[in-house]
C-alpha cells in the first residue's frame, strides 16, 4: 500500500498557518480543526515549517505571559521531512518512527498534496494485514479452488 492509497481515503485537505501568527492563533486553529499538526506557510504561499499540538504546549507552558505575541515562526520545525505519493507505506512507518514524527506532508513535483499521520499509517497496516490474514484463512479452509 501506498501514501497516495491513504490521501484517496482520508483527502488531501492541509490545515496551514502563517509564519506570522502567534502561539495564540495556532491554538485556536489546532481546536477548531482537531488536527495534531499545521503546516506553516511564508507570504509566498510556500512551505517553510511545521508545527505540532506539543510545540504549542510547550510554548505555552514557557511562554504563556506573552502567547499572543510569540510567533509561529519563532518555534516551528524548519527541517521538515516529506513523502511522496508513491512511498510504499512500510518505508514510511520506518522514517516516521526512527525520526520520531507524527505527521507527514506529501509533496509531489513541487506541490503539496496531503499530510498523513502516523495514526493514518497504522490504520491502513492493520487493514492491510487483516485482509491477507482472512485470505490465507480462507485458502487454508479450501474456500478457494486449485
Amino acid at each position: 500500500m501506498k501514501i497516495k492509497d491513504v490521501l484517496a481515503a482520508k483527502g488531501s485537505d492541509v490545515i496551514t498557518i502563517d509564519h506570522k501568527k502567534s502561539v495564540f492563533e495556532a491554538m485556536g486553529i489546532f481546536a477548531a480543526h482537531r488536527v495534531g499538526s499545521l503546516l506553516v506557510l511564508n507570504n509566498q504561499k510556500q512551505i517553510v515549517g511545521i508545527i505540532a499540538a506539543r510545540d504549542v504546549l510547550m510554548q505555552v507552558l514557557h511562554n504563556y505571559e506573552k502567547i499572543k505575541e510569540v510567533k509561529v515562526e519563532e518555534f516551528m520545525t524548519k527541517d521538515i521531512i516529506v513523502g511522496k505519493s508513491d512511498d510504499e507505506l512500510e518505508y514510511v512507518e520506518a522514517v516516521m518512527t526512527e525520526n520520531r514524527i507524527r505527521h507527514l506532508p506529501v509533496i509531489d513535483e513541487s506541490e503539496l498534496a496531503g499530510i498523513i499521520s502516523i495514526g493514518d499509517v497504522v490504520k491502513a497496516r492493520l487493514k492491510e494485514v487483516d485482509v491477507e490474514n482472512r485470505y490465507l484463512k480462507d485458502f487454508i479452509i479450501g474456500k478457494y479452488p486449485g
